[in-house]
């Protein structure tokens, strides 16, 4: 992999993290019950994803 393509997948890393974060953060705040069950969960399978992209990036 270049290091073009490193800086892209890093950077696609950092983005799926934070729409995870803002994603927890409503969850958290306005939402009740399964929904907030739910969203929190597609958030953290959104972190894991950004985990391995950022670690993809690395090596």
């Amino acid at each position: 992999m270049d290091p073009m393509q490193k800086m892209w997948l890093s950077m696609i890393a950092l983005l799926i993290m934070g729409v995870s974060v803002v994603i927890v953060t409503f969850a958290r705040s306005k939402t009740k019950g399964a929904i907030r069950m739910g969203l929190s969960t597609v958030a953290f399978f959104m972190m894991i994803i950004g985990f391995i992209a950022g670690l993809a990036s690395i090596t």
